[in-house]
């Protein structure tokens, strides 16, 4: 990815902007001398490398529907970069707890709560996340009635919210599973981003910690030339459906601009030669006579 790089003075934004996202709120407000910093990417930077915790709320199929990042906000309404990120040796025992450090916040742990675009979801008892208790059973504050925070809020993978889990996991727990781990990053609190598509939403994501990618023959089938791909890939009556979740080598594929444009224009051709031949034989049918 590239920055924009500033000479002069300018260029403290550059290098204020680096050392935000390496050192996060760790200097408690006060900014590192520059002895102080370099001490601090000393101990902290080989540890980030090493044991990083991959973050993400999966769904009960095993789609990482939010990859969680450093601004992700979490039940106890902190964001995930105020939470516990760096660990000089992993935990053993499972899961992986990662509580809140902001001061007097009970948050035991990381837990991702959806949102329904920019709006907050509601509990069933039809209050939000924020006025639940944030440890324990997550029971409600306004009420009695509720035992705990439960949310009817599909999400865009069509199971409930109250079916997926926040998931932590190590590289290696992660690699085992074909899902991407990306680069070995300084930066704190990166959770689940790997890249710019991990940014999407689970069912728009088309690698292995999403929908995953459309086979090959499913894109190229010719069975129905009006239809786009990316419908069919999202159609459930669709032949071909069950190829998305099984067949993992589209997305090692890389298809060139003129590739792309080749195949679409194939296809509008098709569709023109078709209306050409409806029209065709609309005209070649003799009228038909009414007796009277």
């Amino acid at each position: 990815m590239e920055r924009l790089h500033f000479q002069g003075a300018a260029g403290a934004i550059d290098d204020y902007v680096e050392y935000r996202r390496i050192v996060g709120d760790d200097d408690g407000g006060k900014l590192f001398t520059p002895e102080e910093y370099e001490e601090y990417k000393k101990r902290v930077l080989p540890m980030r490398v090493q044991n990083r915790l991959y973050v993400s709320w999966r769904s009960p199929t095993g789609m990482d529907c939010k990859l969680i990042g450093p601004e992700t906000p979490c039940f106890c309404t902190h964001r995930f970069k105020q939470h516990k990120t760096d660990f000089k040796e992993l935990p053993k025992d499972q899961p992986v707890y990662l509580p809140c450090k902001v001061n007097r916040c009970p948050c035991k742990s990381y837990n991702y709560v959806p949102l329904n675009g920019s709006q907050p979801i509601r509990c069933r008892c039809k209050h939000f996340a924020d006025e639940h208790a944030v440890a324990g059973d997550f029971h409600c504050a306004k009420c009695s009635k509720c035992a705990g925070f439960h949310s009817s809020f599909t999400c865009g993978c069509s199971h409930p919210a109250y079916t997926h889990d926040t998931i932590v996991e190590t590289k290696e727990q992660r690699a085992a599973q074909g899902k991407p781990v990306g680069q070995d990053t300084p930066y704190a609190a990166m959770g689940g981003l790997t890249g710019f598509s991990s940014l999407a939403e689970g069912y728009m994501r088309l690698d292995n910690s999403g929908v995953g990618a459309p086979s090959r023959n499913f894109l190229e089938s010719s069975d129905n030339a009006a239809c786009h791909p990316f419908l069919k890939a999202y159609d459930p009556s669709h032949p071909d459906k069950e190829t998305l979740s099984t067949d993992k080598q589209m997305s090692k594929l890389k298809i060139s601009e003129e590739e792309d444009m080749t195949y679409f224009e194939k296809r509008y051709q098709e569709r023109l030669q078709k209306e050409k031949a409806e029209k065709r034989q609309k005209s070649l049918k003799p009228p038909s006579t009414q007796k009277r």
